[in-house]
């Protein structure tokens, strides 16, 4: 719905904890949510106008879809609608304007009419209630009859302010409070499901958070967890600018299998991952450390590893996903929309012993750490990199020398991809090596040979492509996975 000059208002509801907070709280939590919708249309390029007041946030705009789109994931917004405004001096108005916007909706079908009065007041002297008998009344002769339990299409009008706002449809929104009102923490996140749901979880009760990723496999790892946090930062952070701390754990996984007894190995390894955390939110001054454990997940998650892990720090440790199972878990990874890009990002486990244990004692695992150079972590944490997430290219995997952005003549493409997705759609003349078999043949790859690799995302390529120049291998990965792939092939063919 539009008016003459083609606007369209978008009428933003405050989450229920917003709402009733007391009036100074809730003043400070609406400021920033007002601040939090205009970074929100910023980051989408929609062009605005924000106007804050007490009951309701105001977006008028040209592209309302757009808006929609992304004020639904603004933290503190518990559902929104677009809108088409009108008088609501007299309920004679209200009604003309309602025949107007929903006579051709309602023709043929079942309708119910649902209006209801925003605030104390009533400057035309009429309520919601009027509204929804002296509307239907006038709908009904078009229409299908009144269904009020189960409509095909419903009237909805809600009063305020002396505007009447018309409207079909409510879009949710997530609620919680608006991001930055809960204070501030750092997730240690590893590009699994876990990590970003469990990042999300905090996100949504107004937690600022930078993510802290202890880096065991490598470039390509890192890689695919910063394009998961990324697609976090940037779909659900408005109002933040989340940092990702990348420390390389290479010489702290070398010293830990060394010095100490391997079946302690996982327990320690999460100790020391828990210090980067509070080295990380000590110097940006966090208040907790949140991670995406839950109970019984991994042998280091029973009840008595846990209590020894978090011995490790004083400060609180939150795992909001203790209780979950791990389908709700990705359930909700697809909901936020991180979910494939934590599929295809590999789990490093290298430093899972045949029988670890799982009731570490933390005297024992103490005297284990004692074992170990304190100063080989500590020169991680200092020399770690720090990317601003929703600044940073997701695309550019920092390997260049790996990646490529053509076809080289005469090379041989490799699809990474499963036969299924494979059959579905492959570059012209590529074959197809599912991962687990391609990391079994690569080493017998001809030398002389070039091989373009690609996959989903980029991220399984370029890991097979990095391992193949370590053996002398001509080793290339397609930067951008299979969309951009397909994109090259779409402006390759004639129209």
């Amino acid at each position: 719905m539009s008016n003459a000059r083609g606007e369209q208002r978008l009428l933003l509801r405050l989450s229920g904890e917003v709402s009733t907070k007391a009036k100074p709280t809730r003043r400070q939590f609406v400021t920033q949510l007002v601040r939090n919708v205009r970074d929100a249309l910023l980051a989408a390029g929609v062009a605005a106008e924000v106007d804050r007041h007490y009951e309701r946030i105001i977006v008028t705009t040209r592209e309302g879809a757009a808006a929609a789109e992304a004020l639904r994931r603004v933290f503190g917004v518990q559902s929104l609608s677009i809108t088409e405004p009108g008088s609501a001096a007299t309920l004679e108005e209200v009604v003309a304007d309602g025949v107007r916007h929903f006579q051709e909706r309602v023709a043929g079908k079942r309708f119910a009419v649902r209006a209801r009065h925003v605030g104390n007041t009533s400057p035309g002297g009429f309520r919601g209630r009027d509204v929804e008998v002296a509307l239907g009344a006038q709908l009904l002769p078009d229409s299908a009859g009144v269904d009020l339990s189960n409509p095909e299409v419903t009237a909805r009008i809600e009063l305020f302010e002396g505007t009447a706002y018309h409207f079909a449809e409510n879009v949710p929104g997530e609620a919680g409070l608006p991001l930055g009102t809960g204070g501030r923490g750092v997730a240690l996140v590893s590009g699994g499901f876990d990590s970003a749901v469990a990042a999300w979880q905090l996100h949504r009760r107004g937690v600022e958070l930078d993510y802290v990723f202890c880096n065991l496999g490598g470039r390509t790892h890192q890689l695919g967890t910063v394009r998961v946090m990324h697609e976090l930062a940037s779909r659900w952070c408005y109002g933040s600018r989340p940092r990702f701390h990348a420390v390389d754990f290479a010489a702290v996984s070398r010293e830990l299998q060394a010095k100490t007894e391997a079946r302690y190995w996982q327990v320690i390894l999460k100790r020391l991952m828990l210090r980067a955390a509070e080295a990380v939110a000590l110097h940006m001054h966090g208040d907790a450390i949140v991670t995406g454990e839950a109970v019984g997940q991994v042998s280091s998650q029973t009840l008595v590893n846990l209590r020894t892990i978090s011995a490790a720090t004083e400060f609180p440790i939150l795992r909001p996903l203790v209780g979950a199972n791990k389908d709700q878990i990705i359930r909700s990874a697809e909901h936020i929309g991180t979910a494939p890009l934590s599929a295809v990002v590999d789990e490093y486990c290298a430093l899972v012993p045949k029988n670890p244990s799982t009731r570490a004692k933390l005297a024992v695992v103490e005297q284990e750490e004692a074992r170990m150079d304190a100063g080989i972590l500590e020169q991680a944490i200092a020399e770690r990199q720090v990317f601003d997430l929703r600044a940073v290219d997701p695309d550019d995997s920092g390997l260049p020398e790996l990646e490529t952005g053509e076809i080289p003549k005469d090379a041989i493409v490799v699809d990474l991809r499963s036969r299924a997705e494979y059959q579905s759609w492959h570059y012209e003349g590529a074959l197809q090596l599912d991962w687990a078999r391609a990391l079994e043949a690569y080493p017998s790859f001809d030398k002389e040979q070039t091989y373009v690799l690609y996959c989903e995302y980029g991220l399984k390529s370029a890991h097979l492509a990095e391992m193949m120049r370590a053996m002398g291998l001509r080793g290339l990965h397609f930067k951008g996975g299979t969309r951009a792939l397909r994109k090259i092939e779409r402006n390759a063919t004639p129209a």
